[in-house]
Order: C-alpha cells, then sequence, then structure tokens
C-alpha cells in the first residue's frame, strides 16, 4: 500500500505527533496505514540474547514491561518521557524516531545503546543502526515503501549500565532544550566501554566519540568527566532560540553529559 500510492503515504502508530502535524496542516496525506493490529510490531520479545520491541508498543507497554526496565532503564525511560500520560498510551519510540525531530527523546537513549532498526518492504529486510535513520529535522533514509517494524535491543553485558536525562523549561510536558544519554560497561571497577549521545544540540543526535574515549578506562574520576564534559560540548553545534541560546546550550550539554555518565556508571555497579 504505501509503495504504490502515488501521493503523501503514512504510517500511523500513535499518531501523537503525525495528527497533530495534519490539524495544523502542515500535512495532507493521500493514505494512512494503521500498523497497530500487526502482530510482529505489537509486542515485546525479551530473552539473554536481546530485546524486541515491536513498532506499535506504546510507551506505556514498554514502561509496563519490568525485564526490559530492568536491562535497560535509560531506553525505557527516555520513552516515557514522551507526553503525558495519556499520550504514553499511545506514543510509540519508533514514531518518536520517524518524526525526527531533533530533540526527540528516545533517539538518543536508544542510539547510546546500539539499538537497531528492523526496515522492511515488499521486497525485504534490512537491519540499520538507529543513528542512520535520521538524516536532518523531519527527515528519514527510509526509502519509499519502506517501514521499521521493530527496535532491536542487543543483549546486555553484565556490570553495564545507561541513562537519560534532558532539561526543560517546565517540570513535565516539554520537549528537550539538551538532552544526553549514555550507556558503558565495567571492568574490574573501570570503564570498559562507553557511548555518549546528545540530543537537541544538532539537527540531529550526536553520538560523540570523543566523550566516550575520555571516560574509558576510568573510575569516572572528576579528571575523566570534565574532559567528558568538554568533549560533549565541543560536539555541539545548536541554534539559538526562545527556549535556549546557543551558549546556554553548548554549556548544559556538558553538565548533562557528565550526569548521565555518572548515572550510568552506578547502575553498573561502579562505586
Amino acid at each position: 500500500m504505501l509503495e504504490s500510492e502515488a501521493g503523501a503515504a503514512f504510517v500511523l502508530a500513535g499518531g501523537t505527533d503525525l495528527l497533530v502535524r495534519m490539524k495544523l496542516g502542515h500535512i495532507e496525506p493521500a493514505l494512512l496505514v494503521d500498523i497497530k493490529r500487526i502482530p510482529a510490531m505489537n509486542s515485546i520479545t525479551h530473552s539473554a540474547r536481546g530485546t524486541r520491541i515491536g513498532a506499535a508498543v506504546s510507551g506505556a507497554e514498554l514502561g509496563e514491561h519490568k525485564a526490559v526496565a530492568r536491562a535497560w532503564p535509560g531506553v525505557v525511560e527516555a520513552t516515557n518521557l514522551i507526553g503525558s500520560d495519556q499520550v504514553q498510551s499511545r506514543c510509540t519510540m519508533v514514531g518518536n524516531l520517524c518524526n525526527a525531530s531533533p530533540a526527540a527523546d528516545s533517539v538518543p537513549a536508544m542510539i547510546a545503546a546500539g539499538a537497531k532498526a528492523v526496515v522492511v518492504s515488499r521486497t525485504g529486510r534490512r537491519t540499520v543502526p538507529v543513528e542512520k535513520i535520521v538524516t536532518g529535522p523531519g527527515q528519514t533514509s527510509l526509502a519509499r515503501g519502506e517501514v521499521i517494524e521493530a527496535i532491536v535491543l542487543p543483549a546486555r553485558p553484565a556490570r553495564s549500565g545507561d541513562a537519560y536525562l534532558r532539561f526543560i523549561p517546565r517540570t513535565e510536558m516539554d520537549i528537550a532544550v539538551v538532552s544526553a544519554g549514555v550507556s558503558l560497561t565495567l571492568e574490574r571497577g573501570r570503564i570498559k566501554t562507553a557511548r555518549v549521545v546528545l540530543g537537541a544540540v544538532a539537527p540531529t543526535a550526536v553520538l560523540v566519540p570523543a566523550a566516550a574515549r575520555a571516560i574509558i578506562g576510568s573510575k569516572l574520576d572528576e579528571d575523566a568527566l570534565h574532559k567528558l564534559a568538554a568533549a560533549c560540548s565541543a560536539a555541539c553545534k545548536p541554534i539559538d532560540d526562545k527556549r535556549g541560546t546557543i551558549e546556554y546550550r553548548t554549556k548544559v550539554a556538558g553538565v548533562l553529559g557528565k550526569r548521565a555518565a555518572q548515572i550510568a556508571f552506578q547502575r553498573a555497579g561502579g562505586a
């Protein structure tokens, strides 16, 4: 249906972004395809080999899955920050990803976790790192007729943890001015691997290898945290708007990167 439609075709998962855009007149779809009742897109599979989250799984459903919340608390917490309780009953992490907002909450956490998107079409299936999906504000790498079937999280190594933090002007129901996701693994008390990702500071979420290198091999001491913060700030390419200046966003990115790393370190069992 998506491939054969000559006009603008859209996938409806939760619709919490799509319906707003339609009502504002920003888009006029020729076709809407509701995926909520496709079994493969509406289930969560969790095992020692990894986690598969269907594209139509709501934030509320994900938050209620205790095993996934234990394995990937940062990913679940990030997804549960999308909107209100009412929105949570409909919104999906895949919809949040494909809406392609630079400030999307679930995206930095997914990228930090090393998540991959399972992309399907009439002709086949391919697996793509989440960071390769969004190419710019409102733009994705998905071809005509392609849809994301699920998000796959890798198996969780022992002594590992993740975290997601954002700064918003209000206490809730706002979009991030800056956000940060961190995932790391420890070995003998020191950080063995790490991924650090920033949101709302560039056209897409930013994976910051320099920030990860700053803390690998450390016990997350003050010097390592200082270097991580500096790397986060250096990676920023934000805009000035009514919600925050370039200078402010750049500073806050370093602060949130440090705090998210500390939470992830504690969750991994770091002292």
